[in-house]
């Protein structure tokens, strides 16, 4: 989700190319201090469509975007179409492809399993990764709405530009290896992934530094991962509860094609009470949601690198 909302913000410049169509291609390299990495490449061809002579549509135009990124533990290609009919809005449709294998230190895909049967009211089952490297693809599909402002196009003045950016996305994730009743991991993550729709959100509020020689942006983001699986007897561990995710950004311009963004980020948590308090154990649907001292809590999620070289 950092890496989406970086590219919201930070679009790259582009070349011009015969009949009006643009052209960009950027490096990304991800890091974090969860012992995670990212690289990808993303080209995009930009088409100018229904463009008029006024302020809010004189760059109106159809993007397209193509990208394949690869982690320690898995591969993935991925397309959207944006459609820009006016400076504030954005549509978008998209979709990807990919698979992953396992490593000593982390599982990049497989079912997510209980190990044994529950033997009482409290007991909190292991678990074991169902899973064999390329065993099986998780595709995905999303329709966006972005909405877009900057203080300064009403109120004009290097020092006005504060930013505003909501994405409003629905995805349907499936892994074509897990069940009706399978949850699988993706990324090393905890293993909660079902087929079906989630609904995720990004909120960014930002001040374009002006005549900064480096430093670019200031930012706060805000993202919710919120499950639509609606699965019986979910209000127990506290299913489409959502993970809330929220950073602070800072954007350094080192040169006209080279940009870092450096991030530290806190992550919503179930509130298990003591049964798991750093969740980091266990199968969660086994857990019970606590209700008395507030259903999240916030703990320290990590600190993230991203750094984008444009090759033209």
């Amino acid at each position: 989700m950092l890496f989406a909302a970086f590219l919201i913000i930070t679009p790259p410049g582009a070349s011009a190319d015969e009949g009006g169509i643009k052209t960009s291609t950027d490096l990304e390299f991800q890091a974090s201090s969860r012992i995670e990495a990212r690289f990808s490449i993303h080209q995009r061809f930009i088409f100018p469509f229904f463009q008029r002579e006024n302020p809010l549509m004189e760059d109106n135009n159809i993007t397209l975007h193509l990208s394949a990124a690869l982690t320690p533990v898995t591969l993935f290609g991925r397309g959207e179409v944006d459609w820009t009919p006016a400076a504030f809005f954005v549509l978008s449709a998209g979709g990807e492809v990919g698979s992953g294998w396992g490593i000593p230190i982390a599982n990049g895909i497989g079912i997510n399993r209980p190990v044994g049967e529950l033997m009482f009211p409290g007991h909190v089952r292991d678990t074991e990764v169902d899973g064999k490297a390329f065993d099986g693809a998780i595709c995905s599909v999303w329709g966006a709405g972005t909405l877009q402002f900057d203080l300064a196009v009403l109120i004009p003045g290097d020092w006005n530009h504060f930013v505003f950016l909501t994405r409003q996305e629905l995805r349907h994730s499936a892994y074509t290896k897990a069940g009706k009743n399978d949850s699988w991991i993706i990324e090393n993550d905890h293993g909660e992934n079902r087929n079906g729709w989630k609904y995720m959100a990004t909120y960014i509020l930002g001040y374009r530094i002006p005549q900064s020689p480096i430093l670019t942006m200031l930012a706060i983001m805000a993202e919710l991962d919120k499950s639509l699986y609606h699965l019986p007897g979910g209000d127990f561990w506290g299913d489409g509860l959502g993970y809330w995710f929220f950073s602070t950004l800072v954007i350094l311009s080192i040169n006209p094609r080279f940009e870092v963004t450096l991030a530290l980020q806190m992550k919503s948590h179930r509130n298990n009470g003591h049964t798991n308090f750093d969740n980091n154990y266990g199968y969660y649907q086994d857990m019970e949601l606590i209700h008395e001292y507030g259903e999240r809590r916030f703990l320290f999620y990590r600190a993230a690198a991203i750094f984008n070289y444009k090759l033209r």
